[in-house]
């Protein structure tokens, strides 16, 4: 195979920017050839502004059916994407998923399995890994510069939204459409790049607010704790109802701390081990003698485009995968145990008690008694996917 032809399920704000990268040329040895989607509008935008020669179909059924693709990128509401790629792995197809990987950690596991069972390439679009800044502070971690980890902070409060932005899609904003809210639409890039720097921690306990800025019923502003095997401990606070907001990512170590914001690297270099200094040093006082280092990062990193190039070249040259579709357990189970956490006012140990979860998720879609003021059309049909 020289060229991989690509399908895409799902041509709302994210799939429509997929299908216009492929479509220019911009994803080397890949080809847009099909599109699908439920809503006739989405459709008539396809035959619009796509080339005549893209086949439009209007289910994913239809385009498995036709076998005109060697490969399909899944980007639909949430529950479907476990669906989605078991399906298409079951067909024989290449998956690139959006995030996050599903809803919870229960089904996504099940489609992980799918997932090894295929010799497909699976990859999720985890664009954030592909950013130099991120690779870099990873760099740093996994290198051992900054020693054991001590503490983990992040701010990310810069995803304000308003109203109308939960009102725009029937999905959007519920238990039984989106299955979440900040955690689950706006922050599985950051809890993965969390977790992809820092490692995962032993448990959570989290304090959520459903509807606390918005009329909706899913959680909007979250402030959860963890603790790491070795004892180290974490902090993670994200919101869409503050402005302005802070992107602010504080990593401690027994050699320094780095901090990242404002799209720069900033390394306090203790010349000593700080557990070391605090053993031997008299008088009481003092602190180890630091070097405040800007670290050079380059570029921009491709991010959206780049995934789907690396996804390419790993269909057609076994490159390796910069997000493997398996790794959107990591932040799925962050999330389902925050959540999990605030429901039960508790304490949540992981792995996440996925019976557990899932059971209370099914509670609050079956008792939910939420109504739109307004909302625009879904992009598929949900209506089997909650069980």
């Amino acid at each position: 195979m020289d060229k991989i032809r690509v399908g895409i399920i799902g041509i709302g704000n994210m799939g429509s920017g997929h299908a216009r990268q492929l479509r220019n040329g911009k994803v080397p040895g890949a080809e847009l050839s099909a599109v699908c989607d439920v809503n006739p509008e989405r459709l008539q935008w396809a035959k619009r502004e796509l080339d005549p020669e893209i086949a439009v179909y209007e289910s994913a059924e239809a385009l498995f059916e036709a076998q005109a693709v060697d490969a399909i990128i899944i980007a639909t509401p949430h529950y479907d994407h476990p669906p989605l790629t078991m399906r298409g792995l079951a067909k024989g197809l290449h998956v690139l998923c959006e995030k996050p990987a599903g809803v919870y950690t229960k089904q996504v596991r099940e489609m992980n399995r799918a997932a090894a069972a295929s010799d497909k390439v699976f990859g999720l679009m985890f664009n954030q890994r592909q950013r130099p800044l991120h690779q870099k502070f990873k760099d740093l971690v996994d290198s051992g510069e900054m020693g054991a980890l001590m503490r983990t902070n992040w701010i990310i409060t810069t995803w304000f939204r308003s109203q109308s932005y939960y009102d725009s899609g029937d999905w959007r904003a519920s238990w039984r459409g989106e299955g979440g809210g900040v955690l689950l639409n706006q922050c599985p890039h950051n809890l993965d790049l969390w977790q992809w720097i820092c490692g995962m921690p032993k448990r959570v306990r989290a304090f959520c607010a459903f509807g606390k800025y918005h009329d909706i019923e899913v959680e909007d502003d979250v402030t959860a704790f963890v603790e790491y095997e070795n004892g180290a401990t974490g902090l993670f606070v994200t919101t869409t109802g503050e402005a302005a907001g802070t992107n602010r990512l504080e990593v401690a170590g027994d050699r320094g701390k780095v901090v990242m914001e404002d799209n720069r690297l900033t390394f306090w270099r203790t010349r000593q081990s700080v557990a070391e200094f605090t053993r031997n040093t008299p008088g009481g006082f003092g602190a180890p003698e630091t070097w405040r280092c800007e670290i050079p990062v380059g570029g921009s990193g491709e991010e959206h485009l780049g995934v789907l190039k690396n996804w390419s070249n790993a269909i057609l040259k076994g490159e390796k995968l910069t997000a493997p579709g398996e790794d959107g357990i990591h932040s799925l189970e962050l999330s389902n145990a925050m959540l999990l956490s605030a429901w039960t006012d508790n304490w949540v140990d992981l792995p996440v008690d996925e019976d557990a979860f899932h059971g209370r998720l099914q509670e609050l879609i079956k008792t939910s008694r939420y109504q739109k003021k307004s909302a625009g059309a879904g992009s598929v049909d949900l209506g089997k996917t909650f069980n």
